[in-house]
């Protein structure tokens, strides 16, 4: 099988970048980390790159006239690289129709609540405020909405009565550490199936019919 070259997306600290990296060199990932863009050339993301003797790529969106002129110098750079998939990882830029129609249903995303429910930014501490009793996070595929593309996974994460939103933002970033690099290893094995909204995975080993609740029923 060939291994899948991934251009990596990011604006911060790159945590979820981290968990892919790690998961590549523990080989439970068929994929390789061919090249990293960040806007920010602050972020600790691109530290995290030079540990692992990954190529950096530093594109500062404020050097550019508008977003086109942005995401033409990441399509340059990423096919530089011959990349197969390309994963944003906190990448805090909205990609234009251009960018998108470069690599059609090869682009992810990792959005920290249950798609389509409070998308956009700020969405683990909007759901705390709104009083949600599960939250959670979502891969998904993008497309010219924001956090509106198919959905692949996604991990539930049940809203505890002594919760902070920070508390309930770290529980649901290690969810986001699980299931991103699943979502890219099922696409590794050519699994993934994009039918109209739904995405279907070959040969998965099914969904527990049993119903969750918060708080836990007691006389029904």
């Amino acid at each position: 099988m060939k291994t899948l070259k991934l251009g990596v997306l990011v604006s911060g600290s790159g945590s979820n970048l981290q968990s892919i990296i790690d998961n590549v060199e523990n080989k439970r990932l068929d994929a390789e980390i061919s090249v990293i863009i960040c806007n920010n050339p602050g972020a600790y993301a691109i530290d995290r790159a030079a540990k692992h003797g990954i190529p950096s790529v530093v594109i500062d969106h404020h050097d550019f006239e508008d977003r086109e002129a942005f995401d033409r110098e990441m399509i340059a750079v990423l096919k530089s690289h011959d990349i197969d998939l390309v994963i944003m990882a906190g990448f805090m830029r909205i990609l234009t129709p251009l960018f998108l129609r470069t690599f059609p249903m090869r682009i992810m995303n990792i959005h920290p609540a249950l798609l389509p429910s409070f998308q956009g930014i700020h969405a683990q501490e909007r759901a705390f405020e709104y009083g949600v009793k599960f939250s959670g996070c979502t891969v998904h595929f993008a497309d010219e909405g924001v956090d509106t593309g198919p959905i692949i996974t996604q991990a539930v994460v049940p809203v505890l009565d002594d919760d902070t939103a920070d508390t309930l933002q770290q529980r649901i970033l290690m969810e986001e550490h699980r299931i991103y690099p699943q979502a890219i290893q099922f696409y590794a094995e050519g699994r993934l199936e994009v039918v109209g909204r739904k995405v279907r995975i070959r040969d998965h080993a099914g969904v527990s019919e049993v119903p969750h609740h918060n708080p836990p029923l007691e006389a029904f």
